[in-house]
Order: structure tokens, then C-alpha cells, then sequence
């Protein structure tokens, strides 16, 4: 058994190579082998999000709090809040983030597949999410 108190990991700036705004990364976990499970607790401030990106295995996410959005590729952008569950598919190209004028905390959960959870792709762009933004409003 391991127990990670509360405020025993500093708190991590989301990378600009995966992300686009401010995005904190907390409480950081991953499961020992055999296990491959892991994650973390993101909040991304107002129109901060993640590139576009894949999980070899799928992805949980737990929304907490604020207002975001998801959204797969080909698809409408789906606005979630806090109390949602997303479950997004193996394979599946998507990005998920804060809405324009509300910040957005999730809990991410992902499995490994080769020592990765994510394959990450290009950037969700300001034209494309003003896009998005646009079919929102």
C-alpha cells in the first residue's frame, strides 16, 4: 500500500509541447507493475487545452469541477461539468479542455500500453477552437 498525502507533490505546469494556456497538473499517480494505471488531477484556466491527442488503451476522465469541453475528431464539441463522466474509446483522436471564460479540473485516468498512455499530435489551434467556440454559441 502506498498513500500520497495531500500537498505532498508540488503542483507541475502542463507542457507547452501538449498543451495550449495555463494548464496545473496535480497529484500526479501511477500504478506499479503489473499494474498500468494512472493519472492525475488537471485544471486547465479559461481556454486552456490539450492537443489533439490518442490513448492506446482509452482514457477515464472525471470532471470536478468548472465548465469544459470535449471533443473527438469529426465530431460536435460536447460541453461537460462537473459530475460527468467521459469515456473516450482506444484510438480515439480527441482534445479536452476549459470552456472561453471558465476554468475546468478533471481527474484523467489512462492505461499504459508500452510504457505510454498517450500518443500526442498537433495542436488544437486558435482558429480551430474560435471554430468551436462558434458552433457553441
Amino acid at each position: 500500500m502506498d498513500i500520497r498525502k495531500c500537498g505532498s507533490q508540488p503542483s507541475v505546469t502542463g507542457p507547452a509541447d501538449y498543451f495550449t494556456g495555463t494548464v496545473r497538473i496535480d497529484a500526479p499517480f501511477a500504478a506499479q507493475q503489473p499494474a498500468r494505471t494512472g493519472g492525475a488531477t488537471v485544471t486547465f484556466e479559461p481556454g486552456a487545452r490539450t492537443a489533439w491527442h490518442t490513448h492506446p488503451l482509452g482514457q477515464t476522465l472525471l470532471v470536478t469541477a468548472g465548465l469544459g469541453w470535449v471533443q473527438r475528431e469529426g465530431g460536435p464539441v460536447e460541453e461537460i461539468r462537473p459530475g460527468d463522466i467521459v469515456w473516450i474509446a482506444p484510438g480515439e483522436k480527441h482534445w479536452h479542455g476549459a470552456t472561453p471564460g471558465t476554468a475546468m479540473t478533471h481527474i484523467a485516468i489512462a492505461e499504459t500500453l508500452n510504457g505510454s498512455p498517450a500518443t500526442w499530435l498537433d495542436k488544437v489551434t486558435d482558429a480551430q477552437y474560435r471554430a468551436d467556440v462558434a458552433v457553441q454559441e
